[in-house]
Order: C-alpha cells, then structure tokens, then sequence
C-alpha cells in the first residue's frame, strides 16, 4: 500500500470522525433543547386542558357554614402520577418567560420534559420540603441561571388551584450528590428550624459536569388562589 494511500484513507477518517463529533455535538447542545422545549410545552397544555375541565377549588371564607369545623375532613388527595405533571414553577429571576412544568420523580426521562418532583417530599405549600430538581444543562437547559439565585428571589409554584410565592433564603450551596439531607423536611444546612414550608431546587454543579450539586432552599411566603389571578410577582 503507497503512502499516499495511507495518507488520504486516514484523513477520510479523521474528516468522518470529526463529523461524527460536530453531529453529536450539535444534537447535545441544540437538538436535546429543542426536543425539551416541545416535550415542556406538551406538559404544560396537558395541565390546562386538565385544570380547565375541573373547577377550580374555593376555599371557603373563615366562619363560613362550610368551614365549619363540624364538617368531614376533605379527603386526601390523590397521589401524583409517576411522569406526569401536577404544577408549573416560574422563576421571574431566569426570565418573565421562565416556565416549567414540574412532574412526578426524577427519572432520567421525567427530567428530559421538565422539572423532577423528588417523590416523597412535600406537596406545594404542606408543611415539609416540597424538593425539586432540573437539569442545568442539556434538555432546555432550565437551570442554566441557577447561580444567580439571590436571597429574596421569588420561586412561584401554580398547581391549578393556588399559586404558591417561595422566597430563596440565601445564595446556593454546593453539596455532593450523595448529601440526601439537603431535602429532608427540614433540609440540613438551610438554616431553617423546625417545621415549616420549605422548597429545595437542585441541579448539577459544575455547568457541564454531576461530580457535585448546587442547592437553593426557599420558604413559602404567600398563597393565592387561581381564580384571584397572576401573584404580583409575575405581573410584571
């Protein structure tokens, strides 16, 4: 075999190979975006079409003959789907466009069309750590902006009925993965003492790599019902 044969045979190779690697490039950075972006708006329809079928629960005015202490409890309510959306999450820091349907667990295709729910924490607005992760980069990049989290940001969470306002206690902190703690109810390192209502995001640390977690933790400050519209925060 000539040299030149070798020659060019190995260059048609390295040109195939750096192809491969623009095409892979392109479909991690780009194409992944785009296919989370369909995938979240897909999740956030879902939930309208949902909560525009079922009214809107009232809650009742205090003294009213329905709040009525004598009344049956209302019953529990039904547990989330694993995969499908219950609520949306606006973060008017990362954009006044900033939307995302948050839906049930973190498997690794649950994070693909949008927020993680960790199963097991609380619901928006119960007492305990309602504790949610996303990715910060890759699949729409939802938490790109995460370090810019400051204290004071609001978190606002819709869940059809309540629009729930979260304000972040402090600048995020970095962690390991294997620090679990970081959503228990009351989340250790927060600072928060006993019971409460708290929010954990999470996302991976550094911007392109897992080897650790950043965390911002936040406590709810305000409730508002659906039917009273947008919270202040996300009027603007």
């Amino acid at each position: 075999m000539s040299v030149r044969l070798v020659v060019r045979t190995f260059s048609e190779l390295c040109i195939t190979a750096g192809t491969l690697i623009i095409l892979f490039v392109v479909y991690f950075l780009f194409w992944t975006g785009v296919k989370a972006a369909d995938a979240a708006e897909g999740e956030i329809d879902t939930l309208q079409s949902q909560w525009a079928r079922e009214p809107v629960a009232q809650a009742p005015p205090p003294g009213s003959a329905e709040a009525s202490p004598s009344k049956d409890p209302a019953p529990d309510p039904a547990p989330y789907r694993a995969g499908k959306p219950f609520a949306t999450m606006h973060i008017p820091r990362f954009g006044a466009d900033w939307e995302w349907p948050v839906l049930e667990n973190t498997a690794v295709g649950t994070l693909q069309k949008g927020l993680g729910h960790y199963s097991g924490t609380a619901r928006p607005g119960d007492t305990g750590n309602f504790a949610v992760a996303g990715h910060r980069r890759t699949y729409g990049d939802p938490f790109k902006d995460f370090p810019e989290l400051r204290p004071g940001d609001a978190v606002v969470v819709n869940d059809g009925t309540t629009w729930f306002t979260y304000r972040v206690a402090k600048k995020p902190y970095r962690t390991v993965p294997t620090d679990t703690a970081v959503v228990d109810p009351v989340p250790r390192g927060s600072g928060f003492e006993g019971a409460g209502r708290y929010l954990t995001l999470t996302t991976c640390e550094p911007e392109w790599g897992s080897s650790h977690r950043l965390i911002a933790w936040a406590h709810l400050d305000a409730t508002r019902p659906v039917s009273d519209g947008r919270p202040p925060e996300l009027s603007g």
